[in-house]
C-alpha cells in the first residue's frame, strides 16, 4: 500500500468533486505534473482505472464510483475522529445526510428536523428525498428511515414504531362513489398508484380474523406518478383511493381530509426503521439525530388514529 495512500484518496475524492485535476491538486498544494502522477501510481495500486480523461474534464468509471463512495466514507470517519478530538467526544456539530421518502420527507420528517436543528444550530442537514431505496455508501447517507426493515447485511436497522399501510380516500370522493366495506368491493373503485423504480405498487394484501385477500389494481385504469407527494394531493382532491404508509396518512386522516378505507382489513408490518451502514462511524450528530428520532415517533405514535393502532 502507498505511504500516503489519504492523501492519494483526498486528491481523488476533490478530483471526482470538482471535475478537475489540476483544480484539485491546487487545491492540495500540488502541481498539475505533481497531482497527475499521484492519481496515475493510485490507480496502478489498485489496477483500476478511476476517470475516463478528457481534454475539458474528468469522468468516473464504474469502478471509480464504488471506489468514491468508499474513500468518501473513511474520509468522512477520520474527520470526524480529528473533530471530536478538537471539540470533544460530545459535540454536535457538522453535516448529516438523511434519506427518506419524499412524501414522509417533506410532512412530516421535515418539521421534525426543524426541531432537531433549533436544538442542535451548528447542525447542517443535506437531505434525499426518493421513494426508491437509497444506496447508502454510494449516496453518502448517514441516516436513513424506511418503512420495512432492511434486509442487507450491511446494515444496521434501530425499530422506530409501529408500520402498516392503509387505503384511504378523501370523504367527497367517498360520497360520490360510496365507500367499499369489504376487499371484494374494491373493483368497482378508481384507485392512485405510487410507481417506483421496481415497478408499480398495486399489490394490496388484507387481513382480518385469520383469513387473506388480495388485489391488484389495473393500471390501465389508475392515475399513476413516481411521487408520494404528488399521489397525496391527487387523493385529497378526489381523484381515487391512495395507498399511504399509517405515518404520510395520520395527519390528513385526524384533520378529516382523508378517511382510512377497510380499516378491519389492514395488515400489520414489522416497523418502520432508522437505518445506517454498519462500517460507517457514527458521529455524535447522528447518533443525537438517531436519539431524537427514537423519541419523537414514541410520542408520535400516541396521536396515530386508532384505526391503524387498534384499541
Amino acid at each position: 500500500m502507498a505511504t500516503d495512500r489519504l492523501g492519494d484518496m483526498r486528491l481523488f475524492a476533490h478530483a471526482a468533486a470538482l471535475g478537475n485535476l489540476s483544480a484539485a491538486g491546487r487545491k492540495l498544494g500540488m502541481s498539475p505534473a505533481a497531482a497527475s502522477a499521484r492519481l496515475g501510481k493510485l490507480e496502478a495500486a489498485l489496477s483500476a482505472r478511476l476517470f475516463v480523461r478528457t481534454t475539458r474534464q474528468l469522468r468516473l468509471t464504474d469502478e471509480g464510483r464504488v471506489y468514491l463512495a468508499h474513500c468518501q466514507a473513511a474520509l468522512q470517519a477520520i474527520d470526524d475522529g480529528e473533530a471530536a478530538l478538537q471539540a470533544g467526544a460530545t459535540a454536535i456539530r457538522g453535516k448529516i445526510r438523511v434519506s427518506a421518502s419524499t412524501d414522509f420527507g417533506l410532512h412530516s420528517l421535515s418539521p421534525w428536523l426543524d426541531d432537531f436543528t433549533a436544538r442542535h444550530p451548528d447542525v447542517r442537514l443535506a437531505m434525499t428525498l426518493t421513494d426508491t431505496l437509497s444506496n447508502l455508501v454510494q449516496d453518502e447517507v448517514d441516516l436513513a428511515i424506511r418503512f420495512a426493515e432492511p434486509d442487507e447485511g450491511t446494515l444496521v436497522a434501530r425499530r422506530l414504531g409501529p408500520m402498516c399501510r392503509v387505503l384511504c380516500a378523501s370523504p367527497e370522493y367517498l360520497r360520490q362513489h360510496g365507500e367499499p366495506l369489504t376487499p371484494a368491493m374494491l373493483d368497482r373503485h378508481r384507485f392512485i398508484v405510487l410507481v417506483t423504480a421496481s415497478g408499480p405498487l398495486n399489490e394490496f394484501h388484507f387481513r382480518k380474523d385469520g383469513a387473506r385477500w388480495h388485489f391488484t389494481v389495473p393500471m390501465a385504469e389508475a392515475w399513476e406518478t413516481n411521487d408520494g407527494a404528488l399521489a397525496r394531493r391527487w387523493a385529497l382532491e378526489g381523484r381515487g383511493i391512495v395507498r399511504k404508509t399509517m405515518w404520510d396518512a395520520a395527519a390528513e386522516v385526524r384533520a378529516g381530509r382523508l378517511k382510512i378505507v377497510l380499516p378491519d382489513y389492514i395488515w400489520p408490518e414489522p416497523g418502520v426503521y432508522a437505518v445506517w451502514h454498519r462500517t460507517r462511524y457514527m458521529a455524535p450528530r447522528v447518533r443525537a439525530l438517531l436519539d431524537f428520532l427514537i423519541d419523537r415517533f414514541a410520542r408520535e405514535t400516541e396521536n396515530l388514529p386508532k384505526a391503524v393502532t387498534g384499541p
